[in-house]
């Protein structure tokens, strides 16, 4: 039996929504594709991308020698960096497999369907045909009954035909609706759970990127590279070196109101006498005071050789100033003349440093025994210096420098 109009007119409308509807399945679903091919490409790109940059690094720590610190966090920070790419290139994989692939299978189902959808519409063709060509002959020869049975029979092979496929595509119009709803859902739970793993991880080991950034010693790094811009043998860390020193040594005396002592490798500049006196031993004296008073500044501030002699070779004691030895030459002596100081000349170092040592303790007792004595003593001591000694050479002039040596007789 032949379909009426009205279910022609509703098969038709329902093969035209089947196509509007694969139409825009394939347009969207194709939009999609590219759009997750692109962010897969880009992903691809920034794997590549962050290899690079791993490999920059490494290749900076392998070059870097003077920053320990750096060398050792920075290669651990490339060595994360490329273990967030290996990740990068996991998701990458997963999105070609789970998300690209069965947006792109859409494609085909769609062309699929529009070739179903063509079967149907020439089947609604041909019915359409063949209902035509019956209304034909029952105009043109109503009493032919073999020609409009003939036609008859076609007009319902032509509706059962028509119906069957119409009624296929439906069903398959349902089940490509179902599946497309189901993969557009699967899709995108498996792009989400792709980005969500991809993340987490990639989330654990920027942590570890983070942890090593934070880890760089500056102030280690930055004394490796002054030791190696400034070895601590060269001239001129040694020389800034002795200066701090010799800073630090000045600042402490000067805030302990002490002398400065002097650095190494720098002439002494205190008198030579001065430090004869500061490095000479200090004797205990084993003679009585003696009675001696400074006349002027230009009189005798020390005993004469004779008496020094005494005082250093024997213990035994003098009574007074002006005796002598009797079977004793005296020492020479260089007196004082034109208001210059005598200075007294000993054979050894030795002497000197007594005579020193003397020369102190004279003056002390000097200053202790001033109101002691009258005036006559004064001059008679005065007038004894004064007064050239047989057998000694009068010196003119005072040379600090010149040393002259004596013979003596003990």
């Amino acid at each position: 039996m032949s379909r009426s109009g009205a279910e022609i007119r509703a098969s038709e409308q329902q093969s035209k929504m089947i196509q509007d509807r694969v139409s825009f399945v394939e347009k969207h679903f194709g939009h999609l594709c590219d759009t997750m091919s692109s962010i897969t490409r880009k992903c691809a790109r920034l794997r590549d991308k962050g290899d690079e940059l791993a490999k920059n690094l490494v290749d900076y720590t392998e070059a870097e020698s003077m920053n320990p610190s750096i060398v050792r966090n920075i290669s651990e920070f490339a060595s994360n960096i490329s273990t967030i790419q290996d990740y990068r290139q996991a998701e990458v994989m997963r999105l070609d497999t789970k998300v690209i692939q069965p947006l792109m299978n859409y494609g085909i189902k769609c062309k699929q369907t529009k070739n179903d959808l063509k079967s149907a519409f020439a089947a609604q063709d041909r019915e359409q045909s063949q209902k035509k060509k019956l209304e034909q002959l029952r105009q043109k020869s109503p009493g032919d009954r073999n020609k409009l049975s003939i036609a008859e029979t076609d007009l319902q092979k032509a509706s059962v035909e028509a119906s069957r496929i119409s009624k296929a595509l439906q069903e398959q119009m349902d089940k490509f609706e179902m599946e497309k709803l189901r993969d557009i859902k699967k899709i995108m739970m498996d792009f989400v759970n792709i980005e969500m793993t991809f993340h987490a991880k990639a989330l654990e080991v920027y942590s570890q990127c983070f942890n090593n950034v934070a880890a760089i010693d500056i102030d280690e790094d930055i004394e490796e590279f002054r030791d190696k811009l400034l070895p601590p043998n060269s001239a001129i860390r040694m020389n800034l070196v002795r200066s701090n020193s010799y800073n630090s040594l000045n600042s402490n005396n000067n805030s302990g109101g002490g002398v400065t002592p002097p650095v190494a490798g720098t002439p002494s500049t205190q008198p030579r006498g001065l430090q004869r006196q500061q490095s000479a031993p200090v004797q205990q004296q084993t003679t009585p005071t003696k009675p001696h008073v400074h006349a002027s500044p230009a009189s005798l501030r020390s005993p004469s050789r004779s008496q020094s002699a005494q005082h250093t070779s024997s213990p035994q004691t003098t009574p007074s100033r002006t005796n002598s030895l009797p079977n004793a030459q005296p020492k020479k002596l260089i007196p004082v003349s034109n208001g210059l100081r005598g200075q007294i000349e000993d054979d050894d170092d030795d002497d000197d440093d007594d005579d020193d040592d003397d020369d102190d303790e004279d003056d002390d007792d000097d200053d202790d025994d001033d109101d002691d004595y009258d005036d006559e003593t004064t001059e008679a001591i005065t007038e004894r210096s004064e007064k050239p000694i047989p057998g000694v050479r009068q010196v003119q002039q005072y040379n600090p420098d010149a040393k002259t040596r004596f013979d003596s007789k003990k």
